[in-house]
């Protein structure tokens, strides 16, 4: 087992990395002093493959636990969805010293972190990631949100979990392209703070794609430590530190609304987005071609896609002004400078981005 602090003063919690130890939720809920009813908030297929297991720990940790299900998929990431949660919590006599539990993948961590910082104005909640990119990245930061129509993610806010409670062996049930998908944000790590994990990941990545424990350890633990870190200094996104972890993610988001969250996976469309960051760099004279290169192959190998799909370019434009990174109405990029050392950007002209929209 592999145990990391975020450290956020009264706000702190651990991350629990651990093999086949999903079966041991209700201890660690009962070990940070959770007690009474704890809502399950899920969906079927998820559900079919842990509920039992959690369900039975809870109960044997003196839990009293209800499984909340919610659709599978980005597209039900709504508000719609949250007052279906409200209305079971209420429903079931849900109070403030009750908990929720988020198991499953980046979305269910979203609207369940969400539903537990406004419900009763704050309610517990613990992650159980169950998806590769949940594990490294969404269930950890304290960041939750859903989407609205115009826009990914511009409903939020920002409330810590009280542990994230890592199971690498629910990665053995993820399809194939799932766990691929994740494998974006472990490299977007790479890129934006640690050159020698990025030289990791290039050298080891067929055991990592076989998913040998000792690799999946490690690339999880190096990326949760990688984001602690950068949490602990700018939790909120004041100071601009943490607006690093957004790496690839303003195209991607973009990429992910004007295809209506159907054709890419979150990862797929981040993947895309780094490339796009990384050629606009070097467009800019801010990154040598060399650097780039070693990204989009990276990506390549791994199986993401790095090509972008015909997109209009007003179309793109009007969605990523409506970012919620955007400030004094100028979009701001995540750019790298190299391998292992990222800035942030925004005295963009619109050639700019139309050049490396058409070059890709």
């Amino acid at each position: 087992m592999q145990r990391i602090n975020v450290a956020l003063g009264d706000r702190s919690y651990d991350i629990i990395i651990c093999n086949e130890c999903i079966k041991d939720t209700g201890n660690h809920l009962s070990e940070i002093g959770l007690r009474g009813k704890v809502g399950i908030v899920t969906n079927p297929v998820v559900n079919r493959y842990f509920g039992r297991r959690i369900r039975e720990s809870l109960k044997g940790a003196g839990l009293k636990p209800f499984t909340i299900t919610i659709p599978n998929g980005e597209r039900y990431k709504t508000l719609k969805t949250v007052t279906n949660i409200y209305d079971k919590l209420v429903s079931l006599k849900f109070e403030r010293g009750s908990s929720l539990i988020a198991l499953g993948g980046g979305v269910i961590g979203d609207i369940t972190g969400f539903a537990a910082a406004t419900y009763l104005r704050g309610i517990p909640y613990i992650q159980v990631p169950t998806t590769l990119l949940a594990q490294v990245d969404s269930s950890v930061g304290g960041k939750t949100a859903v989407d609205h129509r115009k826009g990914k993610n511009l409903i939020g806010a920002f409330y810590q979990p009280q542990r994230v409670l890592i199971d690498i062996d629910t990665l053995h049930t993820l399809p194939r392209r799932e766990f691929i998908a994740g494998m974006a944000e472990v490299v977007k790590y790479g890129v934006i703070a640690d050159e020698v994990f990025f030289n990791y990941l290039e050298e080891n990545l067929n055991d990592i794609l076989s998913q040998k424990t000792d690799s999946l350890l490690h690339i999880i633990k190096r990326s949760c430590e990688i984001k602690a870190h950068i949490v602990e200094k700018d939790e909120r996104d004041v100071s601009g530190r943490r607006a690093i972890l957004n790496f690839g993610h303003t195209f991607g988001h973009a990429i992910e609304t004007i295809t209506g969250y159907k054709k890419f996976k979150h990862g797929e469309a981040v993947a895309i987005g780094m490339v796009m960051a990384a050629r606009l760099a070097v467009q800019l004279n801010l990154c040598s071609h060399h650097a780039y290169k070693r990204i989009k192959d990276l990506l390549n190998r791994i199986g993401l896609p790095t090509e972008l799909p015909k997109l209009n370019f007003s179309e793109t434009m009007k969605i990523m002004q409506h970012d919620k990174k955007v400030s004094e109405e100028k979009i701001k990029f995540i750019l790298p400078k190299r391998i292992g050392e990222v800035i942030s950007f925004s005295d963009l002209v619109h050639a700019d981005l139309k050049r490396v929209i058409e070059d890709m």
